[in-house]
């Protein structure tokens, strides 16, 4: 797993599908908006970054549509088919 280091956060990238990280991108896109989930997805469709935050089920903003479980479905039907993404998870110093 790679750490990431992104406005003063750390993350981890979990999963990478088809080289679909790229830092300069997520760092324009990330906001402090996602600073509250423990997963942020990043998708590719028509060559512009998509992020999607999703929560362990812990977490107070947890909903059955961000539950971080549910993201393989939410890939399958709400991504292009095929597309590139990546998986970051959000590292809290405890």
């Amino acid at each position: 797993m790679k750490k990431i280091h992104i406005n003063n956060k750390e993350y981890e990238l979990i999963k990478e599908y088809r080289d679909g990280f790229d830092q300069t991108e997520v760092e324009n896109k990330l906001t402090e908006y996602f600073d509250p989930y423990d997963y942020i997805l990043g998708d590719w469709a028509y060559g512009k970054l998509r992020l999607k935050g999703f929560c362990a089920k812990n977490n107070k903003l947890f909903k059955d549509i961000n539950d971080y479980d549910n993201i393989d479905d939410y890939i399958k039907n709400n991504c292009a088919y095929n597309c590139k993404y990546f998986i970051l998870k959000r590292i809290i110093d405890k």
